[in-house]
């Protein structure tokens, strides 16, 4: 299928379709597909906005899949390297500022391990409490319906 194409070779080729998904470009006697991802460096809204049909554009060969027939390209990573923008890079945060601890998340609170002794009467204790509650409200739902039916 590609005698001559190998991965991560550069090579050009020609734009001959554009799918919303990306652009179909012809290598010569083979076609491969630049994932609407591996246009450019920057997210890519339409992609008409950056490739047309007919265009004539420089792309990487990331992968070929002899069994399918498929290739898959990149012009992002066949710009030069002055071309490429670097990733937006965190700020560099001064050794003396002190980081504000972040609030537990629920899955945390709940698996973490419990600091208490006597853990198995802290249960107890709890569910009293629990049945307490739902025999009061469990009362005053039949005093509720005991006045409906007079």
């Amino acid at each position: 299928m590609s005698e001559k194409l190998e991965v991560g070779s550069i090579v050009e080729g020609k734009i001959v379709r554009i799918k919303p998904f990306g652009a179909i470009v012809s290598l010569g006697s083979v076609q491969g597909l630049v994932h609407i991802s591996q246009v450019a460096n920057s997210f890519v809204q339409d992609i008409n906005d950056h490739v047309k049909v007919g265009d004539i554009v420089k792309v990487k060969v990331l992968s070929i899949d002899e069994e399918s027939h498929k290739i898959a390209l990149s012009i992002r990573d066949a710009l030069p390297k002055e071309e490429r923008q670097p990733r937006a890079e965190k700020p560099f945060r001064k050794p003396n500022q002190t980081q504000k601890p972040k609030p537990a998340s629920p899955a945390e609170e709940y698996f973490r391990p419990q600091t208490s002794v006597n853990s198995s009467s802290d249960f107890e204790d709890k569910m009293k409490e629990w049945a307490k509650q739902s025999n009061e409200r469990h009362t005053s739902l039949n005093k509720r319906a005991n006045k409906r039916s007079y």
